[in-house]
This record gives structure tokens, C-alpha cells and sequence, in this order.
């Protein structure tokens, strides 16, 4: 007989082709858990938000019986996070990384990081690992993971400023290291900069990380658009 599990519209995208329309008849054993069917069908656990059995809440370790009808809703937008949240991206997003930064949004990243070091970074350092890969996502070891929707770089940044409302912070982090910048008088830099940014800039940011400098150089007015249309997302 099995049991009918509903999947949320956010949700059916993990599904195989033939699923989804989001209802979905399966098979139960009396000891599979209703977390285990879930994800046996593509849905990883960290975007599941509610669980409901006849309309009341129940825990993934539930283990379905015959007849069982089972609704599963996405996360709520905003996800409630620790305040303010910080992020880990995968070699996968780093155009993302380097968004978040652009807004003052704390996004560690490294493109030779396997998954087992993503992990541990994450839990050791609490932050929310950002990927487009479910199979990471499932390793009950992450504390707190998130599937990163689009294909491209400006989807994928729309969609995390959507799902967790990051306070945003425009222009005070490096975009190359995530760390923290400064303003610094010209006079004091003055002897590494080109002889055309000498005589047309007189605003500068140093990285208190990596010593990197930063102006209002010629990709400024993108850069800009960038974050306007994140600070009225």
C-alpha cells in the first residue's frame, strides 16, 4: 500500500522527472525513517522545512506505516539563522563569494577545498556551507548547509540574499580575501599606486588581511549596480 509523501513547489526541482508534479507513492518497511524517504527521492534534509503527517508536525526520524499521507514544505524565507550569518561557499560559487563580500557579507572561500575540509570548516568555524551539490548536503556530520538555486552567479546571489536577509555592509570587505578594510591616507600609500590612479583618485581602502588597496577604479560604476540592487532586494 505505502504512503503519499507531498512535496512544496521550492522543493520539486530536486525530484526525478517523473515526480515532478510533487506526489509521490512509495513503498515503507515498518524501519526507513520519513528523513530517509526524503532524501532517498532527492530532497536533501537541510531544505526541508516542515513535516507534516494529517496536518500535524512530525520529526524525520518518524518511520512512516501503510496509508500515511505526508505533506514536506521548504524552509521559510527569511531562514531564521545565527545572527548575523556567516557563509562558506564551494569551490563551485566563488563569483558568488566575491558578491557577498561586495556587500559587507562575511563569505569565506577557497577553490582547492575538498568536501571532507568544507565540513570541518564549517562546524568548526559555524558557518552555513553554501553549495549546489545534495551529496554534501546529506552528510548528517554539517552542522547547517543550503542549496544555492540558479545557474548563474546573479540568480545564485538574488537567490541567498532572498533566503537568509544578510545585513548588508557595502564596501568594507575585500572582495579577493574577506577581510576587513580600512580607509587609508593616500599620502601613506601614495608610493604604490600607477601614476594615473595617483593623479585621478584620492579615496583609498586598505585590507587589514592582505594589504590589498582599493579605489573607485573603472569597474566602479558595475560594481555599484551590483550593490544597489542588493541593498533593494
Amino acid at each position: 500500500m505505502g504512503i503519499v509523501i507531498e512535496f512544496a513547489h521550492e522543493l520539486r526541482l530536486f525530484l526525478p522527472s517523473r515526480h515532478r508534479d510533487g506526489r509521490v507513492e512509495t513503498a515503507v518497511d515498518g524501519t526507513s525513517s520519513l528523513g530517509h524517504l526524503v532524501e532517498a527521492l532527492g530532497v536533501p534534509l537541510p531544505e526541508v522545512g516542515a513535516l507534516l503527517l494529517q496536518g500535524g508536525p512530525v520529526d524525520p526520524s518518524h518511520r512512516p506505516v501503510d496509508g500515511e499521507h505526508v505533506v514536506v514544505r521548504a524552509v521559510p524565507r527569511p531562514q531564521h539563522t545565527p545572527s548575523p550569518p556567516r557563509f562558506l561557499l564551494d569551490v563551485h560559487l566563488g563569483t558568488v563569494a566575491r558578491r557577498l563580500r561586495l556587500v559587507g557579507v562575511d563569505a569565506a572561500y577557497g577553490n582547492d577545498l575538498d568536501d571532507d575540509t568544507l565540513i570541518d570548516m564549517a562546524n568548526e568555524q559555524r558557518r552555513i556551507l553554501l553549495t549546489q551539490d545534495r551529496g554534501i548536503l546529506r552528510r548528517r556530520k554539517l552542522w547547517f548547509g543550503a542549496f544555492v538555486r540558479g545557474g548563474r552567479p546573479g540568480e545564485q546571489f538574488d537567490d541567498l540574499l532572498d533566503r537568509f536577509a544578510p545585513p548588508l555592509r557595502p564596501w568594507t570587505r575585500c572582495t579577493a580575501c574577506n577581510g576587513l578594510l580600512t580607509p587609508v591616507a593616500k599620502e601613506e600609500i601614495e608610493h604604490r599606486l600607477e601614476p594615473g590612479t595617483r593623479r585621478c583618485h584620492d579615496e583609498f581602502a586598505r585590507c587589514q588581511s592582505c594589504d590589498r588597496l582599493y579605489w573607485k577604479g573603472a569597474h566602479h560604476e558595475r560594481l555599484r549596480e551590483i550593490v544597489d540592487d542588493a541593498l533593494r532586494h
